[in-house]
């Protein structure tokens, strides 16, 4: 699996093969390379378990939370909106992209009330540039996992969210959004996704998201290979 550091390394390479005025220079196949590896990074999920004696939560030991998952609620939209701009507000251009993203970023879903999103920055383990900032705002670091994509979370309260941040062409920002837009438009997988998501919420008796997640994963991930094959992709044979 490739590690974020060398997918940076492509996106600039890329970059770099073009002149100011945008025109390619350089070696085709190279750009063509960088652009199939990159398209296996998005397909491809990253497993990599924490690295022996640390933990991925800043306290030290996972958090507990409530899993109830309820009827979709249109507000959530609008809690998504304010916590946006919560976001611009507080970093402002340092915020590149915000997503809402999750269960609660589709409509008709049932989810958890908690809103899902992911923040773009230019380097998720530049942490003096967006953390002291954000906790200034309410918002607390809870999960620090540097060895899988440069991955923190943040919860806030008031409304209840996880406020995910990823660098610069993170393929795991990138699936988030192919598989909302997908629950977005196709009713028979959100069916789907529902029952399981009811049934995990039922059989999770530690509150702890790492079980219910778990018990989520060869769903989500049928699910994200349909999508992947409507976007291009993988092949219908893979």
């Amino acid at each position: 699996m490739m590690k974020l550091s060398e997918l940076m390394r492509l996106q600039e390479n890329r970059q770099i093969m073009r002149d100011t005025r945008g025109n390619k220079v350089g070696d085709d196949r190279s750009e063509q390379l960088s652009s199939a590896t990159f398209r296996k990074a998005i397909v491809t999920f990253d497993d990599t378990p924490a690295p022996r004696d640390e933990s991925p939560f800043v306290s030290g030991v996972e958090p507990r939370r409530d899993i109830a998952v309820v009827p979709y609620d249109s507000s959530w939209t609008t809690l998504f909106e304010k916590l946006r701009m919560t976001i611009v507000n507080t970093l402002g251009f340092r915020a590149l992209a915000i997503e809402h993203i999750g269960s609660t970023s589709v409509p008709g879903l049932a989810a958890k009330p908690v809103i899902d999103i992911d923040l773009t920055v230019a380097d998720s383990d530049e942490e003096s540039s967006y953390v002291p900032a954000l906790e200034k705002a309410g918002f607390h670091l809870v999960i620090r996992e540097t060895w899988w994509y440069g991955h923190r979370m943040f919860r806030g309260d008031n409304p209840a969210c996880n406020l995910h941040v990823w660098s610069v062409g993170s393929p795991e920002a990138i699936r988030h959004l192919i598989f909302r837009n997908w629950l977005r438009q196709n009713a028979e997988d959100r069916d789907l996704y529902i029952s399981v998501k009811r049934e995990a919420a039922n059989h999770t008796y530690t509150n702890m998201m790492s079980e219910y997640n778990q018990r989520k994963q060869d769903t989500i991930r049928s699910i994200y290979h349909r999508a992947f094959i409507e976007a291009g992709l993988v092949s219908s044979e893979s």
